[in-house]
C-alpha cells in the first residue's frame, strides 16, 4: 500500500506539565499512529514521547538486521529521559508497541500505569514461533507486512504509515520479545488498562485476557472495541480511545 503522503513517521515530542506519556507504535509503523493520541494529551498538558523504533519508519530494509534489545533499549532510554521532567509517567503502546509497555513494567514498577493496546502476547499466525529458523530462509514474509485488511472505517488506511513488507527477522524477533514478556507478567503490578477490537484478525481472541490474567496489578480494566481492527489508534473508534486513556490516567494520578 503506498504511503500516505500527508503523513509524518518521525517521532513526536511535546513538553508539558509534570505528567508524562510515553506512546509506542507498532511493527512496521511509525510515530504517526500514536502522534494524534500524543497531541490529544498534549493539548491536555502532558509531556508527551511518541518515539520511532529502531528500524522503522524509512524503508523496510532498515528491519532486516535489527533486534528487540535495541527496541527496548530504546524506550528505556525515552522513558528515563521523561521520568528526568515529570513527577509520573504512564507507558502506552500498540502491538508491538503493548509488547514493550509490558516490558518496561515489569522492569519499572514506579511507571504510573500500563496501557496496553492490542497486545501482540498471542498471534492468530501458527507459524510465528518458527520464524526465527525461516528468517534463514526467508527474507521477507511473503503475505506482506502486517495486514490492514481488518480495519472497519474504511479511511482509515489513510490515517497508517506503515511498510508495505515485513521482514522476516522483524517477526522472528517480535516472537522473541514476546516469549520473554509472556515470563514477565506476573511481575506486573502497576494500575493497566487494555484494548482489543473485536475485528482484529492479527491477534488470538484470548491475547487481551492473557494478559488481564497473566498480571498481578489489583486495578486493572479490559475494554473491547466493537468497531475496530488491529491499529486501532488509526480505526473508527480512536477517539473514544484517546478520551477513556486521558481519562484513566487522570484517575491515577
Amino acid at each position: 500500500m503506498p504511503q500516505p503522503t500527508h503523513l509524518d513517521p518521525a517521532l513526536y515530542t511535546a513538553d508539558g506539565g509534570p505528567v508524562g506519556a510515553l506512546l509506542i507504535h507498532g511493527l512496521t509503523g511509525s510515530a504517526a499512529e500514536t502522534r494524534p493520541l500524543g497531541e490529544y494529551l498534549a493539548d491536555r498538558g502532558l509531556t508527551v514521547r511518541c518515539p520511532l523504533l529502531p528500524g522503522h519508519g524509512t524503508t523496510p530494509a532498515d528491519l532486516e538486521s535489527v533486534r528487540w534489545q535495541a527496541w527496548a533499549s530504546a524506550v528505556q532510554d525515552t522513558l528515563i529521559e521523561l521520568q528526568s521532567r515529570c513527577r509520573a509517567v504512564f507507558v502506552g503502546g500498540l502491538s508491538l508497541g503493548s509488547l514493550l509497555t509490558l516490558w518496561l513494567g515489569s522492569k519499572h514498577p514506579e511507571i504510573a500505569g500500563l496501557i496496553v493496546m492490542a497486545p501482540a502476547i498471542k498471534m492468530r499466525n501458527p507459524l510465528l514461533p518458527v520464524t526465527p529458523i525461516l528468517r534463514h530462509l526467508i527474507k521477507y514474509n511473503p503475505l506482506g507486512a502486517i495486514g490492514d485488511d481488518d480495519l472497519v472505517d474504511p479511511d482509515a488506511r489513510q490515517r497508517a504509515w506503515c511498510y508495505d513488507r515485513l521482514p522476516m527477522n522483524a517477526a522472528a524477533e517480535t516472537y522473541l520479545l514476546q516469549r520473554q514478556v509472556g515470563a514477565k507478567l506476573s511481575a506486573i503490578r502497576q494500575p493497566i488498562l487494555i484494548f482489543q477490537g473485536r475485528h482484529d484478525a492479527q491477534l488470538s481472541p484470548q491475547a487481551a485476557r492473557i494478559v488481564y490474567e497473566g498480571v498481578r496489578s489489583e486495578d486493572k480494566e479490559l475494554i473491547w472495541l466493537a468497531n475496530s481492527g488491529h491499529n486501532l489508534l488509526v480505526d473508527g473508534e480512536r477517539e473514544e480511545v484517546w478520551d477513556r486513556c486521558y481519562t484513566w490516567m487522570m484517575k491515577r494520578l
